[in-house]
């Protein structure tokens, strides 16, 4: 993302004044928008407010190039002016370098929000099992990330059960068979078309009866705007009552994703995110857009198509990918 920013930035090279002068860029080490960057001596340069607003409509363009949301690009903004205005940089500092840092402080204040220990709250289930369904619209790579999260689940030395939840495709029940298979994970399946709360059901009480200790739910891809499967997805809710429910978005879908995930979480009630191409986003905005618009934690990112491909989500690595050079590799 930063690199987008900086190229639109790369006309600014000296530091907007009081008076005019300029000072010479010099590295600064990350950290908060307090570290010695400003001052309030002698030596040093104003941001004048007028210059700043300035650099801000390039920040926008740039933020918004790389797919984050305007909600989120209007509290990004808000917080540089409200951080930099008026400020006075120390002699040698360098206003984009300014921008820089105190634009990460404020994307980590976003991105740091608490994720529960899935791990704690499924051994603290009690009945067993602890149910968890995942929702979101066609190829976001839902089915992939249920086999992911079942083999994690699995290498964590917890008993896992797969519902076949997605009755409309036949490839879909094909896919997990195969996934549970490598993986040696039972997977509840019934026929194309048979009613997927059934399914669920079905899966939920063969975990009971085999004291098994998670039931991952699939469910067919639907828009939010597909009435009859919206209906469908909330029957399954009412049928086997799943202590977390997953939105899973594809990072490539940009300003797609925050708009998709808002819209399903205000009609299925979603409780956290899973975030999936992430190795292919270079722009990263959606990761940061997702979660600040929908008030939602991050709880696993994919980054590539192997099982061990999935990752819990850590802000530092996200602001790594997203600030510093080479972050994405």
């Amino acid at each position: 993302m930063w690199a987008a920013i900086k190229a639109r930035l790369s006309g600014r090279r000296t530091a907007p004044t009081s008076n005019g002068t300029s000072t010479n860029p010099t590295s600064i080490s990350d950290g908060s928008p307090k570290d010695p960057l400003f001052t309030e001596g002698i030596l040093g340069s104003r941001i004048e407010e007028a210059k700043l607003d300035d650099i801000l409509d390039d920040l926008e363009v740039g933020l918004l190039q790389s797919d984050v949301a305007l909600p989120v690009v209007d509290r990004l903004r808000k917080d540089l002016k409200k951080e930099l205005a008026g400020r006075k940089l120390r002699w040698g500092a360098d206003v984009e370098e300014a921008v820089r840092i105190t634009l990460k402080h404020s994307v980590r204040t976003i991105l740091e929000r608490p994720v529960p220990d899935l791990i704690a709250a499924v051994r603290a289930k009690t009945p067993r099992p602890y149910i968890v369904l995942f929702v979101g619209v066609n190829g976001t790579g839902k089915t992939t990330t249920v086999a992911k999260i079942a083999g994690w689940l699995r290498d964590q030395q917890l008993g896992v059960v797969i519902a076949a939840g997605d009755t409309f495709r036949a490839g879909a029940i094909e896919q997990l068979l195969v996934h549970g298979e490598r993986l040696g994970i039972r997977v509840v399946r019934q026929q194309e078309g048979s009613d997927p709360a059934a399914v669920a059901f079905d899966a939920v009480a063969h975990a009971r009866s085999k004291s098994i200790d998670v039931v991952l739910v699939d469910t067919a891809g639907r828009q939010h705007t597909n009435e009859n499967l919206v209906e469908e997805a909330k029957k399954i809710r009412r049928v086997v009552h799943p202590d977390l429910t997953l939105f899973v978005g594809d990072a490539l879908s940009g300003n797609d994703v925050p708009e998709q995930a808002r819209l399903f979480t205000d009609s299925l009630g979603v409780d956290g995110l899973v975030l999936t191409k992430l190795d292919a986003d270079v722009k990263g905005g959606a990761a940061l857009s997702v979660s600040y618009v929908t008030g939602k934690p991050i709880y696993f990112v994919g980054v590539g198509q192997g099982y061990g491909d999935l990752r819990r989500f850590e802000p530092e690595w996200m602001l790594h990918r997203l600030f510093d050079e080479g972050g994405a590799s």
